[in-house]
């Protein structure tokens, strides 16, 4: 029998000696991605709220004059040809919000160029979201951050195999400026993107969703961007109705990603009219919806505000109607606006329909008896995260990113719960994380 001798390790022979990591220069590399993503993407949220707000003026006075609309119809086509200009030749790199192409990248099936890719993206992404489509901000800006990392990696002559951790580095940045969330930049990019949770990886990019949050900040200032104020938590018996919420959102869920993968089919029956010019379709139909009301137009945190800011104690045969409406028309709008190969994302059209179904759930378990009243914005936000959660197929992300952005995690728990149920039945349905399902679609080579 042998026997060992105990020895006694000292400090020094486990801890690495002081500044040998080789982490330093590419966390600088991310803080300046981040930095330079917080201006870029600061710059294109301050202009599309700007011009949301303008048209909320500009619907009602062409309502009330038919013949304001004539400059307003001649001008929406010379935008429908600008983007088409924008798009020609680009139409891969710049359709929808930019993700897919990103995986792709990072799975060796695309390339892009990243100073191209980003003037475009900007334009385009501004263009198709200021007209008050149904659109998000956030993946034109997690796109034009990826670009942003991409670039400089060139300049900074990066080693081959950190270039892809300053593209992480920008997906972070792109998406902790778009909504103030840095922690959720940086789980979306390891939870739906990379799958690498190592700290060359973690580390990084959360340096560079710092960074960008830091500058959106002095822009924005440090209110969240979807501040909901919780004034109680739910109580303990509310949390029965969790579960058969959860199911019936893992549905609605499964029915968004199959109606969302069917959109470039369905677009493909229009063969008169070429691929650049697909946002004719969204761009005229949107005119109606917004001489009917303005303040649905968008991705749109306004309107999500203007839901959370809802009675609950209104008439509520009426009340849920008209909810029941908006998720019609924003469902349909949704698609046929992402659809129309226009740059754009889906993150806040999702957390708009989330919100819906939270309202239209909290009126009727309010009126039954079943919830206190004071609990119908705790509905609206956890339904948020459940339904983007089952979407997205990122349960993780979702949570830590309506926490975020509404200000609060008194109600993680119920959100938490809510989003695994949602997530799980979604999956059991058929759901495929949408961004991997949306790569596939577009038809890259296969990763050798």
């Amino acid at each position: 029998m042998k026997h060992y001798q105990n020895t006694v390790v000292r400090a020094r022979d486990v801890l690495a000696a002081p500044f040998s990591s080789n982490l330093l220069p590419l966390i600088i590399q991310g803080i300046i991605v981040g930095l330079v993503t917080g201006l870029i993407v600061s710059i294109f949220r301050w202009i599309i709220d700007q011009t949301l707000k303008l048209l909320t003026i500009i619907y009602p006075l062409m309502a009330a004059n038919w013949l304001l609309l004539i400059p307003y119809l001649a001008l929406t086509i010379i935008i429908i040809f600008v983007l088409g200009k924008i798009l020609k030749g680009h139409l891969t790199d710049l359709v929808g919000s930019g993700v897919p192409q990103i995986e792709a990248i990072l799975l060796g099936q695309h390339s892009m160029n990243a100073m191209q890719t980003l003037w475009r993206k900007f334009i385009g992404g501004l263009l198709a979201i200021c007209t008050g489509l149904f659109l998000g901000r956030e993946g034109p800006c997690i796109q034009m951050g990826a670009c942003v990392g991409q670039e400089v990696a060139d300049l900074c002559h990066t080693p081959e195999e950190d270039r892809h951790f300053l593209l992480g580095c920008g997906v972070a940045a792109g998406l902790s400026a778009a909504f103030s969330a840095p922690l959720a930049g940086v789980l979306f990019l390891l939870e739906e993107i990379t799958f690498n949770f190592k700290p060359r990886s973690w580390v990084t990019a959360l340096a560079a969703a710092c960074a960008s949050d830091f500058v959106t900040l002095i822009f924005f200032g440090t209110k969240p961007c979807l501040y909901l104020p919780i004034m109680v938590n739910l109580p303990k018996r509310s949390y029965a109705w969790l579960i058969p919420l959860g199911i019936i959102i893992g549905v609605l869920a499964f029915a968004y990603q199959y109606c969302l993968l069917s959109l470039r089919w369905l677009y493909s029956k229009v063969p008169a009219l070429p691929a650049i010019y697909h946002s004719a379709i969204p761009l005229i139909l949107v005119i109606p919806i917004g001489l009917w009301n303005a303040h649905i137009l968008g991705g749109s945190h306004v309107f999500i505000n203007d839901i959370a800011n809802m009675s609950p104690k209104l008439d509520w045969s009426n009340l849920l109607f008209m909810l029941g409406l908006f998720f019609v028309i924003r469902f349909v709008f949704s698609m046929v606006s992402y659809g129309a190969s226009v740059p754009g994302g889906i993150f806040m059209p999702i957390l708009a329909l989330g919100a819906l179904i939270g309202a239209f759930v909290a009126v009727l378990l309010i009126h039954q008896h079943l919830l206190p009243a004071a609990c119908y914005v705790n509905m609206v936000v956890i339904t948020m995260a459940a339904y983007f959660g089952a979407i997205e197929e990122a349960p993780f992300t979702a949570v830590t990113l309506l926490c975020e952005m509404v200000g609060t995690v008194d109600q993680a728990l119920p959100m938490v719960v809510l989003t695994f149920v949602a997530y799980v039945t979604s999956n059991l349905l058929g759901g495929q994380p949408i961004y991997a399902a949306l790569r596939r679609e577009m038809r890259f080579p296969k990763h050798s």
